[in-house]
């Protein structure tokens, strides 16, 4: 039996849905334990890998070239149900992040290990008797990295990283002070693309969108004011550069509300960073300097054109 076989196999044992037997996922739990098709199971590792380094295991130790664009279709048909099932947990960075990372849980590489050998139904009892509480486990390590926050007068919660930390400033310090009164209608999860999108409200003010990757990380509306506030989060790409404002225009060339742009930045080293490249008629906010706004030119402050 091929290796690839084995680890399909093994998921079988492990009673996942039929769509995480395909050989995709089956590479990614090859490629995780780092098992080549000449090793014995009994050599199973767990390092923390990105998902590019699965499709570069896949094509050097067993010939199935996937493009890179297809990172994607591994994180959901593969590691989205993996971490779940608690076969394996990420490095709680944010999924944009150049440093987020993947691994087998203990318990998984350990059961692994054991394939093949006398103590391989044991040890894949057990695992399946202890399932749910591994779950709950897992879950739990990651909710408690988790940042609440308040949106909405709803209590949600952000994925950690310092794209989510300038978010949750955004919302709950930038808007007090510079937007008060607004609705969010729309934030992003950097796990979770659409944690708030209020597409009906969205749609009534003219946004001919399905929230795509040109979407603002977020979007406030006053409804006294009939203004939007488009704000980029930015730590380290996507300031409100010339670019940036023509993508949005575009895409709302039918929104006749007011429109505001800002870019937000957690400090001032990152704000100098970006400083040249930000569009004229926008607004800038950081962080570490709540209380204030840098107003790049033009004949108001922090109001439509």
């Amino acid at each position: 039996m091929s290796k690839i076989d084995e680890a399909r196999e093994i998921l079988k044992a492990l009673q996942v849905p039929s769509k995480q037997y395909a050989d995709l996922c089956c590479l990614t739990i090859l490629a995780m334990a780092n098992i080549n098709e000449h090793d014995t199971w009994s050599h199973a590792t767990n390092q923390w890998i990105r998902i590019h380094n699965v499709i570069l295991f896949a094509k050097e130790q067993y010939g199935r070239e996937y493009a890179e664009n297809s990172r994607e279709t591994f994180r959901k048909q593969a590691m989205h149900h993996f971490r779940n099932a608690a076969f394996i947990e990420d490095n709680g960075m944010a999924t944009n992040s150049p440093n987020y990372r993947y691994r087998l849980t203990d318990e998984m590489v350990n059961l692994l290990k054991s394939y093949s050998s006398d103590k391989w139904n044991e040890n894949k009892a057990r695992f399946l008797a202890n399932h749910e509480n591994l779950i709950s486990l897992y879950t739990s390590k990651k909710d408690k990295q988790k940042m609440p926050v308040q949106i909405n007068g709803e209590k949600l919660s952000f994925s950690p990283g310092k794209h989510n930390e300038l978010q949750k400033a955004i919302i709950e310090v930038f808007a007090p002070r510079f937007a008060p009164d607004t609705e969010c209608l729309y934030v992003g999860d950097t796990t979770e693309k659409d944690l708030v999108k209020n597409e009906a409200k969205l749609s009534e003010l003219g946004f001919a969108i399905t929230l795509h990757d040109k979407m603002p990380d977020v979007v406030l509306y006053s409804h006294d004011k009939n203004w939007i506030y488009f704000i980029e989060s930015v730590t380290s790409v996507g300031p409100m550069d010339p670019k940036r404002i023509k993508e949005i225009s575009e895409m709302t060339a039918n929104v006749k509300a007011g429109k505001i742009y800002v870019t937000a930045f957690l400090d001032f080293k990152t704000f100098k960073k970006f400083s040249d490249s930000l569009a004229w008629d926008t607004e800038v906010w950081i962080a570490s300097m709540p209380n204030h706004m840098i107003h790049l030119n033009g004949d108001r402050f922090i109001g439509p054109r």
